[in-house]
């Protein structure tokens, strides 16, 4: 038989189908992640988007001293070692920490982290006069750290921090300082025209050159940044910790803030995961062969009030009557059961309960009976405002809840108005106060926080040292034996004795009330089941670098 030349077309097939067997057999891993975020949480090291950021582009991509153990499901998260190995305060001033270094990490442009790159990190939020301080990174990282004051090289794997004063909760507080590169910032500085000589003005442009080319010690590296639309992250083959060295190739995160949009997307099949998703779809999304992840999680979700004066919330008759007339079961239902009733900042078992007179229940009548006693009635009801979000980190579904709140309160005579704001908006206004103009005359913010740890679940919310633009008591609360009982707690450093102490500042601070409090999150997501080693933890967080895929 005579053997004909194979044609241009015949040699093309040949080739396309020779190409898409490779690929297929070393197809490229990606996860695609849609999130409540309304733009991508900023990646130059330290995230805001609340903890949305901390979530998606701190932890995969950076490292901290002290970080989350993420890798239970049956305990609350645990503080471990990750760039420090070990750590202990100053017998003799309790104002001094000595950490020590991880050795042999690498940044992702290959330069050395060492304690150089600590002083460096610590100078970029705290330091006024270092070139590389970033006012940009201020207000999502010192108001979690408060006491932290300065880093000084011991050697190459020593550092001594130092705090304004003695606190026990300093390496807890550190899990928010993430690492970046110095020589990577370094690099963007140079890169910086001469033509800018103001120094704060070159450090900006270095910063926002960074965010785009970012370098951290993380699992994963930034590829590829499109602000509002993508983040795209590549495994670090060369991770320093074997355990969590990813397995999935790539992974895109894409901001979706509205419920029933993310639950589209992942119908679709425009994307592997999604958080929040919306509670009417849960049986759909299950039916679609999706897996529903929840946890029981150290997570609030309250109104915060405001005690600044001529505030509604000023006298405990109204603030206890608010949290009376919220009925919880009924919007646990709502959500499709992935909530928990919230009675205080911590619940019945938790070694911070104490023991509070006031016990947080549905009781419209009880309610109703205080109201009456401070002078409202159905005829004269009391006028609140709260400024909220109709999406954001850790706020479940926001827009649906708080109405449902404002329905409630009104049988209890409570005239309550929205003051709806973009989320990250209502984050950094967290931080300014109720006396700000930014809360346009709010009396309560709805926002979302971590119990993890003393300092996020009350000392940043209750302590007259926390207010504004310090940390996070954005009502100014303000009670002499709320601020003694933070004190002793914090130069407590016996665990046990400070345990005994926080649960008397719980008990105190359900007593007095200066929440509303409705529920605690459970993080429901909603994931593809080609994603295995899923862990879902009793943590805001969560670690995509031990996962993997089909």
């Amino acid at each position: 038989m005579k053997l004909t030349k194979p044609s241009a077309l015949t040699l093309a097939c040949t080739l396309a189908f020779g190409l898409l067997t490779s690929v297929g057999a070393h197809a490229e891993k990606v996860l695609r992640i849609a999130m409540t975020a309304g733009d991508i949480p900023r990646t130059l090291g330290q995230p805001d988007q609340g903890f949305e950021g901390n979530r998606f582009t701190g932890i995969p991509m950076y490292d901290s001293l002290t970080q989350w153990d993420l890798s239970k499901a049956d305990k609350p998260s645990e503080v471990i070692p990750d760039l420090a190995v070990s750590w202990a305060v100053d017998a003799k001033d309790k104002t001094k920490w000595i950490f020590k270094l991880r050795p042999g990490v690498k940044f992702h442009d290959g330069s050395a982290f060492n304690a150089d790159a600590v002083v460096w990190n610590v100078n970029k939020v705290l330091d006024k006069d270092a070139p590389n301080f970033d006012p940009s990174q201020v207000g999502v990282t010192a108001s979690r750290m408060p006491t932290l004051r300065s880093a000084k090289k011991i050697d190459d794997l020593t550092v001594e921090l130092t705090t304004s004063e003695p606190d026990s909760f300093l390496p807890i507080n550190l899990t928010n300082l993430f690492m970046a590169s110095p020589l990577q910032w370094a690099k963007k500085l140079a890169a910086v025209p001469g033509s800018v000589t103001d120094k704060a003005e070159r450090a900006k442009q270095a910063w926002a050159a960074f965010a785009a080319d970012a370098s951290g010690t993380g699992p994963f590296k930034m590829t590829k940044f499109v602000a509002r639309e993508r983040l795209e992250l590549a495994k670090n083959p060369e991770y320093w910790d074997a355990k969590r060295r990813p397995q999935i190739d790539k992974v895109v995160m894409l901001p979706l803030p509205e419920a029933n949009s993310r639950t589209a997307a992942l119908l679709s099949g425009q994307v592997d995961w999604i958080e929040a998703p919306a509670p009417d779809a849960l049986d759909t999304i299950k039916a679609r062969g999706f897996k529903i992840y929840s946890n029981p999680q150290p997570h609030v979700w309250p109104w915060q009030l405001s005690f600044v004066p001529g505030s509604p919330w000023l006298d405990k008759r109204v603030r206890h009557a608010a949290n009376l007339c919220v009925n919880r079961p009924a919007m646990k239902q709502l959500l499709g059961g992935l909530m928990g009733e919230a009675t205080g900042t911590v619940e019945p078992g938790h070694p911070w309960r104490g023991n509070p007179s006031f016990h947080i229940k549905y009781d419209p009548d009880g309610a109703r009976k205080l109201m009456a006693e401070a002078g409202y009635s159905a005829a004269k009801p009391l006028k609140v405002k709260v400024q909220i979000s109709a999406s954001g980190s850790g706020q479940m579904q926001p827009l649906p809840m708080n109405e449902f709140m404002q329905q409630n309160l009104k049988a209890c005579f409570f005239d309550v108005q929205f003051d709806v704001i973009e989320w990250n908006t209502l984050y950094t206004n967290w931080r300014i106060g109720a006396k700000d103009p930014s809360a346009h005359g709010s009396d309560a913010v709805n926002i979302s926080f971590a119990a993890m740890d003393p300092f996020f679940a009350m000392v940043r919310f209750v302590s007259s040292k926390a207010a504004p633009p310090v940390s996070n008591n954005w009502g100014f609360y303000s009670n002499p034996e709320v601020d003694a009982i933070v004190a002793k707690a914090r130069t407590t450093f016996d665990a046990k004795q400070r345990d005994a102490l926080l649960a008397q500042l719980h008990a105190k601070i359900v007593d007095e009330a200066p929440f509303v409090w409705v529920a605690h999150d459970t993080g429901p997501r909603a994931i593809s089941a080609k994603v295995k080693g899923v862990v879902q933890p009793q943590s805001w967080f969560i670690d995509i670098a031990t996962m993997s895929m089909d």
